[in-house]
């Protein structure tokens, strides 16, 4: 039986054990008659969530190595980190027993900012997302129209999940979070930090306690560790969002906020109250 000393980065892809199962607080549900005949790759299928149906990830965005697997790791950090690599759009949630789940993720310019070591200290779920100061200094004409922040739901581009970066007891304003723009896995982008599909990042979510440690490799290190992967994907050309797209009456009427304690349809069960004989 090969070791994981057997086994080259290319061949985490290509030989990989096993694909992760979610590990969303909701099962697959039924959505369009399309998206029933879809064959989703395995933990990509629709899910329940806070009162959300969310769709299941077309199997397009889900080839070769741009979709969650399991395998053995060969970075450089210890059991227990996160060890993302924004050079090589992956992220690794490292596990005692020599193994690893690898996610894609895609980059924003954010997410190429911060390099070394740092601490999860928060995660939210839905959470809502506000400009930072910096941002609207920088691009007043990106950001200034969302000033006023978005709540959290399906409108926040942070999607389902968000874990926060701190460093020395600071935030780093450095997030991992989820998204909608299922382009940009795999690839990098102009804004944002270090993204996933909503389905990858709830899985992650429930696998990372408070205080895991994270890592965050340089452009020399990425080189040194995954030189097959290195710059992985594309520059995607900017996008600019319509104020109305997140603040009109349509995408108002379109969104709630998410219901925590929200049961999805699918699994009740309904008993007969009628009594006596039939």
């Amino acid at each position: 039986m090969p070791t994981a000393s057997h086994f080259s980065r290319r061949a985490f892809g290509a030989m990989m054990l096993s694909t992760a199962a979610a590990c969303a607080p909701g099962v697959p549900i039924s959505n369009a008659p399309e998206e029933e005949a879809m064959n989703f790759a395995p933990g990509y299928e629709p899910i329940f969530d806070a009162g959300y149906n969310l769709p299941g990830i077309p199997p397009q965005y889900t080839q070769g190595d741009n979709r969650r697997m399991s395998g053995f790791y060969l970075g450089e950090q210890g059991p227990g980190t996160l060890d993302v690599d924004p050079y090589a759009k992956f992220l690794y949630f490292i596990e005692e027993d020599g193994r690893a789940v690898r996610y894609p993720v895609g980059v924003g310019r954010a997410g190429l900012s911060f390099s070394g070591n740092g601490v999860i200290s928060l995660k939210k779920k839905w959470p809502g997302w506000t400009p930072t100061q910096n941002m609207l200094r920088r691009e007043p004409e990106v950001y200034g129209p969302f000033a006023r922040g978005i709540p959290g739901g399906l409108r926040s581009p942070l999607g389902a999940r968000a874990l926060y970066l701190y460093r020395n007891g600071r935030d780093t304003f450095f997030r991992i979070h989820g998204t909608n723009d299922l382009e940009s896995i795999g690839n990098s982008g102009s804004a944002g930090c270090i993204r996933l599909f909503n389905q990858d990042i709830i899985d992650l979510y429930e696998r990372c306690p408070t205080g895991i440690r994270v890592h965050v490799r340089s452009r020399e290190e990425s080189l040194r560790v995954d030189p097959e992967n290195y710059e992985r994907g594309v520059e995607l050309p900017p996008r600019q969002i319509d104020p109305d797209e997140i603040y009109g009456e349509e995408a108002l009427a379109n969104d709630r906020p998410p219901d925590f304690d929200a049961i999805n349809p699918d699994d009740l069960v309904f008993e007969n109250a009628v009594g006596g004989d039939t």
